[in-house]
């Protein structure tokens, strides 16, 4: 991984993953819940990201079983890809601190409820 910020369906992958292992369409349900339904990954390219995610060496293969006649395959977040996270959170909440101090000073206030 680069030093350039991720883009948001990466850094949304990678969250989902960091709570355990999940199967994509999961994915999909755990970001729409994150985003409050304001992210809907499809299914192409939420396994394109898995695929490239996976060369990356971000996330790995946890397990794989058969449901209903077709192949589940559970993905999980690797080593690096925590630390990946972690890189981009950090720089998320330093930039964020940054525009909620310059409008602070402009007497805007933007604090909201942090979501868990």
């Amino acid at each position: 991984m680069t030093d350039t910020p991720m883009r948001e369906p990466t850094f949304l992958v990678l969250t989902a993953l960091a709570a355990g292992p999940q199967h994509g369409y999961a994915v999909i349900e755990d970001v729409a819940t994150m985003t409050g339904g304001r992210v809907k990954l499809r299914a192409g390219t939420l396994y394109a990201a898995l695929d490239r995610l996976r060369g990356d060496g971000l996330i790995e293969v946890d397990r794989e079983e058969i449901v209903q006649s077709r192949l589940r395959r559970y993905y999980r977040l690797s080593a690096s890809g925590a630390r990946a996270l972690a890189s981009e959170s950090a720089r998320l909440r330093e930039q964020a601190a940054i525009a909620e101090k310059r409008l602070r000073a402009r007497g805007v206030s933007g604090a909201v409820a942090p979501v868990t």
